[in-house]
């Protein structure tokens, strides 16, 4: 385990790395000639951020001090970092990633979509709102996902109006609440989301089984398990998991494979 001196030496030579790789252009200030070193000196970091050379300088040199998430959030934004940069800047400074607001809107990168197609296996993409972004051919056949306009295709609203899925999930009272229990993880974490709360609204006014179980507000982590589903009058065991794909998009790949 890395000593906090270790760690403090680490985030003072990251700040110093990524300040000597910007140009005063690239944050919005004039360039005054030649430099003697590379990037942005130190007092315009600092100016940049609202905070004070000296106190900027003891950071830049590993002293011992306490920095609050927002100053943090407002240095990733002056030295311009990406997510995954921003994230190594907490982890330095805090020994912990900062929180991120969950987003249900995003796009499924292709490599993804190649991977879900040569599975051998029911799978489909979902985001924190549970819209299915795409699907194999296997899982259309298991969930009768095509047969629904791309705006309704969302895992929740289908689990709890369509027909189909209501028979295809064996005990669906049983199945059902718990995932909507696993769902609400879920919607905690993209509470800021307009559509999220229209899809729990509109889904409180069409089902009465939904509204009930909703308010009683049961949370359920979800990960590996085995589920029945009836096929042609069949029960059929699946086995499912859950993968994380894009953390950064909130997007996780979902497989169901037949149990042998």
């Amino acid at each position: 385990m890395r000593s906090l001196q270790r760690t403090r030496h680490e985030l003072a030579a990251y700040l110093q790395a990524r300040r000597a790789s910007l140009s005063p252009g690239e944050v919005g200030l004039p360039s005054a000639g030649r430099r003697r070193t590379p990037g942005l000196r130190r007092e315009e970091v600092a100016a940049l951020a609202g905070v004070g050379l000296t106190w900027y300088t003891w950071l830049e040199q590993g002293r011992d001090i306490g920095v609050s998430a927002a100053f943090l959030d407002n240095l990733a934004r002056v030295l311009k970092l990406d997510a995954g940069e921003r994230r190594h800047l907490f982890l330095l400074a805090h020994a912990r990633p900062p929180a991120e607001e969950g987003k249900t809107w995003c796009v499924v990168p292709p490599p993804v979509r190649r991977l879900m197609h040569d599975l051998p296996h029911a799978a489909f993409v979902l985001n924190l709102r549970w819209d299915v972004l795409a699907f194999n051919d296997k899982a259309d056949t298991l969930f009768g996902l095509a047969a629904h306009a791309p705006s309704r295709r969302n895992l929740l609203w289908l689990l709890f109006t369509d027909p189909l899925l209501r028979e295809r999930f064996d005990g669906w009272e049983t199945q059902a609440p718990r995932l909507l229990a696993s769902f609400r993880r879920d919607y905690a974490r993209a509470t800021q989301e307009a559509d999220i709360h229209a899809l729990v609204a509109e889904l409180e006014q069409v089902s009465p089984e939904f509204k009930l179980w909703w308010r009683r507000h049961d949370v359920h982590a979800p990960g590996d398990g085995v589920r029945s589903l009836v096929i042609d009058g069949e029960r059929i065991a699946y086995e499912h998991s859950s993968l994380t794909i894009d953390a950064d998009r909130h997007l996780r790949l979902v497989v169901h494979a037949r149990q042998l």
